[in-house]
């Protein structure tokens, strides 16, 4: 990533506002950017498995960086399983934007990944990545890889995008999880989030994103059902500071891939 004034301000500037303040001690939020790989067929799939598991994740790990999830769609009729998913935690905006630098001049990552790296314009690995940066929320300002265990392929990790009308309606309803209490009553029923976090670059802003974890599809449905039907959640939903702060959500079914940390 070649060095940019902006983009230097802005990272200082968001590390500013990077911390929270936990049972008294303060602790710095992490940074987690969502890559979206769009595929068109197995073999785009293929190979970039291959160098997500042999060469990229390896690469990260080796530059400090640990608890990556690879996802993938669950089998959905409605929905065409032609994304994979890649959620990396960054400890600073500053780790963030070295990593690419890094990866160019790490000669493991660069021979494990040559056929990726290296691919011709007219047999590309992917058809587009979208890239989505967060900053984690004040409750949970690091991300806790889910303990959801079981068979990889039953397990529902779900991922949800919600989206305000206005910056301001966005606030409030970042206010609403955090200190509203709805990341309070997602962790006492056993929702098993791996983070929570607001949007500070993408493209469906303003929104904030977060992921819940279940064993089976039967758990997350059970769980869900205990959510909208609690006293917390009837409180939150009815009370008036709290009306009108969200316009669309997205929500996707997803589950790990064998080489997904978690």
């Amino acid at each position: 990533m070649k060095n940019n004034p902006s983009l230097s301000v802005l990272i200082i500037i968001l590390t500013i506002f990077s911390f929270t303040i936990v049972k008294g001690q303060e602790v710095q939020k992490e940074f987690y950017e969502l890559k979206t790989y769009t595929i068109k067929n197995s073999d785009q799939e293929s190979r970039l498995d291959n160098y997500l598991a042999n060469a990229y994740l390896p690469a990260l790990k080796r530059h400090g960086v640990s608890n990556i999830g690879v996802f993938k769609l669950r089998p959905n009729k409605f929905m065409p399983s032609n994304k994979i998913y890649v959620l990396t935690p960054y400890n600073s905006l500053a780790q963030f934007e070295s990593m690419e630098a890094t990866l160019a001049n790490d000669k493991s990552h660069l021979t494990a990944g040559k056929e990726y790296i290296t691919a011709k314009y007219d047999n590309p690995p992917y058809e587009r990545i979208n890239s989505v940066l967060m900053r984690a929320f004040p409750e949970m300002p690091k991300m806790k890889p889910t303990t959801v265990t079981g068979p990889k392929s039953e397990r529902v990790y779900e991922l949800r995008s919600y989206e305000s009308p206005t910056e301001a309606t966005y606030k409030n309803k970042v206010a609403m999880f955090n200190e509203g209490g709805e990341v309070e009553l997602f962790e006492n029923l056993g929702f098993n989030a791996v983070f929570y976090a607001e949007v500070i670059s993408g493209d469906k802003m303003p929104n904030l994103m977060y992921m819940t974890t279940f064993p089976t599809m039967e758990k997350r449905d059970a769980l869900w059902e205990a959510f909208f039907t609690s006293d917390k959640w009837t409180a939150l939903k009815n009370d008036e500071q709290y009306k009108n702060n969200m316009n669309k959500a997205d929500i996707l079914l997803l589950y790990p891939t064998d080489y997904s940390d978690y």
